[in-house]
């Protein structure tokens, strides 16, 4: 071996090498619960090397992109660290998305593979079918996940014996630190998704803030109920808690009474939910039935906690801290904490910038603005993402300056305390989905009889957000709310199809035709409340 390649590998620090390392630490203790499985530090580790080498049989190298299509459960754990340990880019999809969304990723990404749970194939068979008339060939390895039970087709491989492969030893490969491991895809203002490409080193450093501002343990046990696929649960959670050697309880979803009956019966400490699933759980007629006395630490994020929600939580579970956790999967994915003694002397506020985060509001012109001003929230950070896949153009536009654009408008005050106030981008966080208001608004122009739409987010008391489409018929038609659904839910997931559609002579508009949303949202403000 030459000098710098033996000088690498002795310095390495990838997702790879997390587990290793952790496996040797803690051989014996729980990693991972699923259902009826328990698994130790050691057998996580050879069931992902085993995994890592039959991957390795079909073809996967190192740079191969691999989607992963599927809820929660243990063998997206082990797919994620075994594509790790080869180097290999895991690309998780969104379980809600339909057919032709699912293909325009695996296009996008050139994926060579896919992995499935058994009860979204019709999904992934729909979308290597349009794939493959793009010319991506997504399905030269095809992995089944069981967790419903449902036969093995033809032409899949049930992932249970690529983890009873013969060879449980660390898999050789050359994977550097600034190699991009995961491609995560988020929908900006554009109709369509980018590709977020995060490496160990980007990921690693952001771990490293949420253990230490976070205050997470090794002696944590936790549940891991919202999904994986999403950066805030894989990345915030889960990851960290293998870095640590903690105990992870993996949820299929985040079913209020499951999650009660699962912090009673194992003992969980630690909780990560959005705000309308801590709303979903207080609401809940087992909260009181159970035992939860365990719980030490809840999180939240991906929208604004409701202060009387806040409230609520400190008095129904006294001996429970909480943290704010903001960002965005660019950030893989937080930037900014609020911890337990600030919940309520800065309600609302998204915190300060974590340890290893410098974060300032400029504006148009990328100079900082003082406190009290609004401006765009830019990080610099080596949690930052290595950029997008294959878009230098979107790359270049979102580090302009030598920071990354968040896209998000925020306030600061004189303490330091950012709060956000707004999104350039329009996008729309509902129940903890982010939704691009402009992907909604092109299949909505389908529609024959529309002349013009403008998508908005609106208070919620469960979404928080919730979609709403506010739709200008062409002269002389009239358009039934129904109509709008219906087309929406032909064409995209559930998550993204509007709450509400009004409908309007006119949209407004400022001097230059752009669409003022701005007023739209203080129009219907109330819309939900009606």
């Amino acid at each position: 071996m030459e000098l710098p390649a033996a000088i690498a590998l002795a310095r390495r620090h990838t997702i790879g090498d997390l587990l290793r390392r952790t496996a040797a630490r803690y051989p014996t203790k729980t990693a991972v619960v699923f259902r009826d499985l328990r698994q130790t530090y050691a057998d996580f580790n050879a069931a992902v090397n085993r995994t890592a080498h039959a991957l390795r049989e079909r073809g996967v190298q190192k740079g191969d992109r691999i989607a992963l299509l599927s809820h929660n459960c243990h063998g997206f754990a082990v797919l994620y660290f075994a594509l790790a340990k080869l180097g290999a880019i895991s690309v998780p999809v969104n379980f809600m998305l339909k057919g032709e969304e699912v293909a325009y990723i695996l296009n996008h990404s050139g994926a060579s593979g896919i992995v499935v749970e058994d009860a979204l194939a019709p999904v992934a068979e729909e979308a290597l079918r349009l794939a493959a008339r793009q010319g991506t060939d997504a399905g030269r390895v095809r992995g089944w996940i069981d967790l419903n039970g449902l036969p093995v087709p033809p032409g899949w491989e049930p992932i249970d014996a690529w983890m009873a492969h013969p060879d449980d030893s660390e898999p050789q490969a050359e994977v550097g630190d600034d190699d991009p491991i995961q491609l995560l895809y988020t929908s900006g203002t554009e109709s369509r998704p980018k590709g977020v490409m995060l490496t160990s080193r980007s990921l690693i450093a952001q771990y490293v803030s949420a253990i230490v501002d976070g205050e997470m343990s090794h002696d944590d046990v936790e549940i891991h109920a919202l999904p994986l696929y999403h950066s805030a649960q894989l990345h915030c959670f889960l990851t960290p808690d293998v870095y640590l050697g903690a105990t992870s309880i993996i949820l299929t979803g985040p079913d209020p009474a499951t999650i009660l009956q699962t912090i009673e019966q194992e003992r969980v400490t630690k909780l990560f939910c959005p705000p309308t699933v801590w709303i979903a759980l207080l609401r809940s007629p087992e909260f009181d039935r159970h035992d939860l006395s365990s719980l030490r630490k809840g999180y939240y994020g991906a929208a604004i906690m409701p202060v009387e929600v806040l409230r609520e939580l400190s008095r129904r579970l006294p001996n429970v801290r909480l943290w704010n956790f903001y960002g965005q999967t660019e950030m893989s994915p937080v930037a900014t904490i609020l911890k337990p003694e600030e919940q309520f002397t800065k309600p609302g506020s998204a915190g300060k910038a974590c340890l290893n985060v410098e974060t300032i509001l400029v504006d148009d012109e990328g100079r900082p603005v003082p406190p009290g001003t609004v401006g765009e929230i830019v990080h610099r950070s080596p949690h930052a993402m290595l950029g997008y896949w294959n878009d230098p153009e979107k790359t270049a536009e979102a580090f302009r300056g030598g920071w990354f654009h968040s896209g998000d408008l925020g306030v600061m005050d004189e303490d330091g305390y950012l709060t956000v106030v707004d999104r350039k981008k329009d996008m729309i966080k509902t129940g903890g989905e982010n939704v691009a208001s402009r992907e909604v608004e092109e299949v909505i122009y389908r529609h024959p009889k529309v002349s013009e739409v403008a998508v908005i987010g609106i208070p919620h008391p469960y979404w928080i957000e919730a979609v709403t489409a506010v739709v200008v018929p062409k002269a002389g038609e009239r358009i039934d709310p129904e109509e709008i659904l219906s087309l929406c839910r032909q064409h995209l997931a559930g998550f993204k199809v509007p709450k509400y559609v009004v409908t309007v002579d006119r949209l407004p508009k400022n001097p230059s035709g752009k669409i003022l949303k701005r007023e739209l949202r203080q129009m219907y403000a109330g819309l939900a409340k009606e």
